[in-house]
């Protein structure tokens, strides 16, 4: 039996039906909010994993292009894949539904959303994290939800929920912000350099509307959910807990203590290797090594709340040494190098034209990216060793939080017309790569001489939660502080406001109250990291990479494309193997031409401004003669555009034939006299000889009448009357 909830939010109405498809899931609901649907279903097995100590749960995004109205791109004809913009919906999915799921629960749990109508407006992501939450809730999956999400935007200062594609392109923020009925789970978005305030705001404001939502999950809950199946978290067998302990004995805070991260890590793994050493006979390794690190957890979390202090010796607002270097290598179009602490990070720029876009085939109304941000994590950057592949789930999240920074703060396509592609490689890793990366892709930007509006600066933010609701909260966070502290927070903007950030806990929710406070010490944070990066570049450099591909904006005629097309395209082709340079041609009259040289790019702009000028009548020219006849000579003055030059105005002085005066493939310089109804064009030599300007009014020919070769002879003065005819004298033959 269907069962269907609906509720008002953002204007529109949003219903949850369950009970009519997929019924073998655990739990399934379809979400539809506009035309936009949505399948969203979850699975769980019977038994949990023995080998693992961590919840296997896997999110996956099923974008299906006939949702849209599509036909995949591509050979095969249908979806491959994910598309990028379909991992960060899985990731977006993830986040605030694994805090939720209880502690020590192994089994394999499976969230699968399925778009199958998307109408362009309203973007399913936000409606995968609802029906994850719907869906878990009516199942027997342990689960402590439900949890919504809504999207934020401001435009004309004024917030809206779940704005759509049209109203975003307007909008100064897109925020995502997940809630449960008490407290913040995720929090992830960009803006256009806003004040922490306005993001403040914006998150009660869309908090608020999750309540709404939270309570049309609970009403479906309420009516269709099922028991719980029975969960218990697994117990720590007291033997060994008493046996870890006498063994450590104090050892962890002498650790803990090691300014230095590698001595610090060897230290931490000769415990373990003591611990194992004793105990591994006895006590299964997982067991031993799973207790180790909550002890090793809490003994952190304790040292930093007691005593104020991180294990680097730094204090909570601290920030680690930074070094910036531009330039540092030789034949990029530009190059960023950003290392704060442990942590390194070298991005390159690269330059294309117009036609290097990204091409997108996916269910968005967008079908082409002019920006592209890439992340690579290499195993050696944490020094390890594992196989290299395609980019993980990770590397396009993080990939894809820098591009939103960045976005921003570059030149309208007007005013640059370039493709711009940033690859950010993690040289090395000790906590908040992808914040190292909007710096160092900042450095690169700059050191391109990319008219960027203003330098962006990324810092992370860490939490440490104790009893009685004792917090601390860490600025610019290294791998320790990450692995075991209760929050990880990027945020990233310029000196004016924020562009980004993205929000990861490991609790069961944050209060706004500890964002606020998380917000406003980053942004101290930043405008340090800034001041840092100016002292090595401060500005954009004035002048592309001399490597960097020259890119020229013309405008023509948008009748006059087929002129420099051509038939079947050989004129562009043409153009193109002459001048050595790259042409992109837009409907409307917009010609792109990218080169590396500038003598190329010269003579790519002479040709086209050639085959798209118009001959206007007393314009002079520069021509080849093409053909001749005994009547005078052809000659093309513009490419395509041939005209007639007389036998009578070859010269300023009477020809006796064309061959004596031009010959074929010989350039002369002409002038145009007459364009007549047929568009024929009547050219002139004798008159630029003459050295005659241009002519208004009168034609070349009637103004070169007096001294004209062949005008007819002045007839003979007359001694007769007028009135009367002249009488013609009478010729005899002499005989």
């Amino acid at each position: 039996m269907a069962h269907v909830f609906e509720c008002i939010v953002g204007g529109r109405t949003i219903s949850i039906e369950t009970g009519r498809l997929a019924q073998q899931a655990n739990g399934s609901v379809l979400v539809r909010y506009g035309d936009t649907v949505i399948l969203v279903t979850a699975c769980a097995s019977d038994e949990p994993r023995e080998d693992v100590d961590f919840l296997p749960l896997i999110v996956d995004y099923e974008e299906r292009l006939y949702a849209a109205g599509k036909i995949p791109g591509g050979f095969f004809r249908r979806e491959g894949r994910p598309t990028q913009e379909a991992i960060l919906a899985c990731r977006l999915t993830d986040r605030p539904l694994r805090p939720l799921f209880p502690k020590g629960l192994r089994n394999d749990v499976q969230i699968v959303s399925t778009v199958l109508s998307a109408d362009q407006e309203n973007d399913p992501d936000i409606l995968s994290v609802i029906g994850a939450s719907a869906a878990l809730s009516i199942s027997d999956i342990p689960f402590d939800g439900p949890v919504s999400a809504v999207r934020v935007g401001c435009i004309d200062g004024e917030f809206v929920i779940n704005p759509t594609f049209a109203q975003l392109s307007e909008s100064t923020l897109d925020l995502v912000i997940a809630g449960t009925k008490e407290a913040v789970v995720m929090v992830e978005g960009g803006a256009k350099e806003v004040p922490e305030s306005l993001l403040i705001q914006a998150m009660n404001f869309g908090q608020a509307a999750n309540l709404e939502i939270i309570a049309l999950q609970e009403k479906l809950q309420r009516a269709c959910g099922i028991p719980k199946m029975k969960f218990q978290s697994p117990e720590i067998a007291p033997e060994l807990e008493l046996a870890v302990s006498l063994i450590l004995d104090g050892s962890l805070s002498r650790v803990i203590s090691i300014p230095d991260r590698l001595e610090r890590e060897e230290a931490i793994s000769l415990l373990k290797k003591e611990l194992l050493d004793k105990l591994g006979e006895t006590f299964a390794p997982r067991d031993v090594l799973s207790l180790f690190e909550s002890k090793l957890k809490a003994e952190l979390r304790e040292y930093i709340l007691s005593k104020g202090i991180r294990p680097d010796s730094r204090g909570l607002t601290q920030i680690r040494p930074i070094t910036c270097e531009v330039g540092t290598l030789p034949r990029t179009h530009g190059s960023g190098l950003f290392t704060r602490g442990g942590t390194q990070v070298l991005t390159i720029t690269t330059l294309g034209s117009w036609n290097e876009e990204q091409m997108l085939d996916g269910i968005g109304v967008e079908e082409s990216k002019r920006f592209m941000h890439h992340y690579n994590f290499p195993p050696f950057s944490t020094g390890e060793v594992k196989r290299i592949g395609s980019p993980g789930r990770r590397e396009i999240g993080h990939g894809a939080l820098v591009e939103r920074a960045i976005a921003p703060v570059l030149p309208d396509e007007d005013e640059f017309p370039y493709t711009i592609r940033l690859v950010s490689e993690v040289l090395s890793s000790n906590g908040s790569t992808s914040m190292a990366s909007v710096c160092s892709s900042s450095l690169s930007l700059m050191d391109a001489g990319v008219p960027i509006k203003a330098a962006v600066a990324g810092v992370a933010m860490g939490l440490i939660t104790g009893k009685d609701g004792n917090y601390a909260i860490l600025t610019d966070i290294e791998g320790l502080e990450d692995a075991y502290g209760d929050m990880d927070f990027k945020i990233a903007g310029t000196a004016k406001g924020l562009t980004a950030l993205q929000m990861d806990i490991k609790l069961k929710g944050v209060t706004i109250d500890i964002l606020e406070k998380a917000l406003n010490q980053a942004h101290d944070a930043r405008l340090l990291v800034l001041e840092k990066m100016n002292e090595t570049i401060s500005s954009s450099r004035p002048e592309l990479s001399k490597y960097a591909p020259r890119i020229i904006k013309l405008t023509v005629d948008p009748n006059k494309i087929g002129s420099i097309i051509g038939p079947g395209g050989r004129t562009v082709r043409s153009i193109i193997e002459e001048a050595k340079v790259t042409i992109d041609i837009e409907n409307d009259g917009t010609v792109y031409i990218g080169a590396t040289s500038e003598e190329g790019a010269k003579r790519a702009i002479k040709i086209i401004e050639d085959l798209t000028k118009e001959v206007e009548t007393g314009g002079i020219y520069t021509g080849r003669v093409t053909r001749l006849a005994s009547f005078g000579a052809f000659v093309e003055i513009l490419p395509g555009k041939e005209g007639l030059v007389h036998i009578s105005e070859l010269a300023d002085y009477r020809v006796p034939s064309v061959e004596d005066v031009v010959k074929v493939g010989d350039e002369i310089t002409v002038m145009v006299t007459e364009i007549d109804k047929m568009g024929r064009i009547n050219l002139s030599r004798r008159a630029v000889f003459q050295g005659l300007s241009r002519l208004s009014g009168a034609t070349v020919k009637d103004s070169l009448a007096p001294n004209y070769p062949f005008r007819r002879r002045p007839r003979l003065p007359s001694s007769t009357e007028p009135g009367k005819r002249r009488e013609k004298p009478k010729r005899t033959r002499d005989l």
